[in-house]
């Protein structure tokens, strides 16, 4: 990007900071890097800067970087969710695509701010997983690369079970006195603060279990299947209990954008678009601006947009509360005008599900053309639904545990032999079982003892087993 171009970006940006805040957005302090494709992918992969290494995200990279090369997609924006913010800008974007990115950014500080399941996020994120990432690489020189991979295959399994309310518990937990903590390490290592854990090797195998006290079973069943199996798998050395923790500590960062992807997007849509519209832009811009809002903002065949879906509704919401029927104001007490302090009340408070369930309306359904469909026989999609109150709550379904299968753990020390046994919360989506058996081999690479999943299959309860060598059904 030329010196001139840059500068007129950094007057953009000024421009545009000062129209936020006049509108009443509240964000962090932002600082926005103009970057290459290849930095914008390689961050959008890996999705913090500084993160460990691993297969996955290496994967996730050339998918992105080939479909960017082949023209199929691209990736305008990339934004970090701590205090300062980060944004970056890809260095091939035009003036205005950069410019509706910063206001789109800014929508998103703001929303990272000022939204109650962000309340509390770790800020300094990226300083926390470049110190992930350096005792990762210890333990690589350690252990090997292999052994540290193989282990991290396992843990990445199940890294989206862990519990939306983990902030609550521990806040419970700190009032009654905390957990009960092991014993002191018998070496001092560089980690000891983290969990009470030290350098020492625990033994595993039969030696660890040996001795071992049963885990606790007072709290069961535990929707935190991550921590459950760092705290108490009886198989695991500190240094697996500290990858998981840092594992964990890294899904509580991404678990409050998890949870609210279609309230942000719809957000940051929102406002890229008043702001835009108070710029003096060239009439040139302005139809640029036009065409790439209207990309942003518009339905896709076969899925849905969040960014859609999410602008739409806070369009309804201020409109219905700037121009209240005479049943809303009856019903309601609305007095009109109040439209745009209640997306501000609705940004601050809701998540994704509170948000279509209390927002979406019938009218809104019939607007945007939405409709539930299902594969029919094993051949053809076929529209199975389309009353709007049966669409809003699949929609919730589907948003409920950011759309995992919830799985909890019903018992740490079943049959008396220390195995572990899950519970699916059946819900009227079976599993996919050639998925679910290789899931739970990787559950018992971690636990170390037979690992049992209870599910529902053509509506009959079936326990799916794995003992380390053969799978069963019974």
């Amino acid at each position: 990007m030329e010196d001139r171009e840059t500068k007129e970006l950094e007057r953009a940006l000024e421009q545009i900071w000062d129209v936020a805040r006049r509108f009443g957005l509240d964000p962090f302090p932002t600082r926005f890097e103009i970057v290459p494709a290849t930095v914008m992918y390689e961050i959008g992969s890996y999705a913090l800067p500084g993160r460990y290494s691993h297969w996955t995200f290496g994967k996730a990279y050339h998918r992105m970087k080939t479909m960017y090369d082949f023209g199929l997609s691209k990736i305008y924006e990339v934004v970090i969710n701590t205090n300062p913010s980060y944004g970056f800008l890809l260095e091939t974007n035009s003036p205005v695509q950069n410019k509706l990115v910063i206001a789109h950014v800014l929508g998103h500080v703001d929303f990272f701010k000022n939204n109650a399941y962000f309340s509390k996020t770790n800020r300094r994120m990226v300083e926390s997983v470049s110190s992930h990432a350096g005792r990762m690489a210890e333990y690589e020189f350690r252990y090997g690369r292999k052994t540290v991979e193989k282990f991290l295959d396992a843990v990445l399994s199940v890294e989206e079970h862990i519990d939306p309310n983990f902030f609550i518990r521990r806040a419970r937990d700190e009032d009654r006195g905390g957990e009960e903590k092991p014993p002191a390490p018998k070496v001092a290592g560089r980690y000891d603060d983290l969990w009470n854990i030290g350098a020492r090797e625990e033994p595993t195998g039969e030696d660890a279990r040996e001795g071992d006290a049963r885990p606790r079973q007072l709290h069961l069943p535990e929707k935190d299947l991550l921590h459950y199996v760092m705290k108490n798998s009886p198989s695991l050395a500190d240094w697996q209990r500290d990858a998981m923790a840092m594992i964990h500590e890294e899904m509580e960062y991404f678990v409050p954008q998890l949870q609210t992807k279609t309230l942000n997007e719809g957000w940051a849509s929102y406002w890229h678009s008043r702001i835009l519209r108070e710029l003096d832009l060239p009439d040139e811009e302005m139809l640029e601006f036009a065409e790439l809002h209207a990309g942003v903002v518009s339905p896709q065949k076969g899925q849905l947009n969040p960014y859609y879906l999410g602008y739409k509704i806070l369009e309804d919401i201020e409109r219905r509360w700037d121009e209240p029927s005479a049943e809303e104001r009856e019903k309601f007490g609305r007095l009109g005008g109040e439209g745009r302090a209640k997306i501000f009340e609705v940004r601050e408070t809701e998540s994704d599900v509170s948000f279509l369930r209390n927002y979406l309306t019938e009218e809104l359904c019939e607007e945007l053309d939405l409709f539930v469909y299902e594969l029919v026989e094993d051949e053809e999609w076929t529209v199975t639904e389309k009353r709007w109150e049966r669409v809003r709550d699949q929609l919730v379904a589907n948003m409920t545990n950011f759309g995992f299968p919830y799985i909890v753990v019903a018992d740490g020390d079943y049959n008396g032999n220390r195995e572990l046994y899950l519970k699916h919360q059946y819900e009227g989506a079976e599993l996919d079982a050639p998925y679910a058996r290789k899931v739970l081999e990787h559950v018992h690479a971690l636990w170390g003892r037979p690992v049992h999943l209870e599910t529902s299959v053509d509506g009959e309860s079936v326990v799916m087993s794995y003992d380390g060598e053969e799978h069963d059904e019974s």
